[in-house]
């Protein structure tokens, strides 16, 4: 089976280096598509300088959901069985890989989701994003029927079958709660496992009080339109 790491990156020139020899070492069975998101800076020179990685240039700056389908419409126009998605900030941890790989090549899950909360270890995010959770794990135990305590990590490993679905529907913007109503009522499984996670390797998040809290109800009322949808249910 063919396996790619797809590696959004917007602007991070200094951290991206790291992860990408990171990569090289601790995945070295994956090929690894940089999705430069528009950067200002030198993320595209920075990713094309490890050798063996793949830089996709994005004309202007889309967001993390159009540069994460992005990749998603590579893997599966190239035929790649399994995808796992990794930040490029360093928060997601190489060799933490065959963790979220190991449900999806097993044939136990279609998505699996790289969890901080189901173990007490490493970085958890700052208080505001932590509430925020809280919040998105009461909706999918209610909405879903399914506990899912990391509703916005971007680390998570998909088959082919989930590639498919999500290179044709994915969310703009905040995408990463939503995608997961997005791959459930095609009726794939989704399952989380527990990895541990760094803080940024450079650079700051943007994410405070009151983004964490526009961040919070835009992605609550996107899941509840999704929902009224009939469009992109299991056959």
């Amino acid at each position: 089976m063919e396996k790619i790491v797809i590696v959004p990156a917007y602007n991070e020139e200094e951290a991206l280096p790291g992860v990408l020899l990171a990569l090289r070492i601790d995945a070295p069975d994956f090929d690894v598509v940089v999705v430069n998101d528009g950067s200002a800076d030198g993320t595209s020179a920075a990713a094309r300088a490890v050798p063996g990685v793949r830089v996709i240039d994005l004309p202007e700056n889309i967001g993390i959901g159009g540069a994460v389908q992005t990749g998603f419409l590579y893997a599966r126009d190239r035929g790649y069985g399994l995808a796992v998605q990794v930040d490029g900030d360093g928060q997601h941890l190489p060799s933490e890989i065959p963790k979220i790989s190991a449900p999806v090549l097993a044939g136990t899950a279609d998505a699996a989701i790289g969890s901080r909360f189901l173990e007490k270890a490493g970085f958890k995010g700052s208080a505001f994003r932590r509430a925020g959770i809280r919040v998105f794990e009461a909706m999918n135990a209610v909405l879903l029927g399914q506990r899912i305590t990391d509703s916005t990590s971007g680390f998570r490993a998909f088959n082919r079958r989930a590639i498919e679905v999500l290179s044709a529907t994915y969310p703009d913007d905040y995408p990463e709660p939503e995608a997961i109503y997005i791959l459930r009522r095609r009726g794939l499984r989704v399952v989380e496992v527990p990895v541990a996670m760094a803080g940024r390797a450079a650079g700051r998040s943007s994410i405070g009080f009151g983004h964490s809290l526009y961040y919070m109800v835009k992605v609550c009322l996107a899941i509840f339109v999704l929902l009224l949808r009939r469009e992109d249910r299991a056959d």
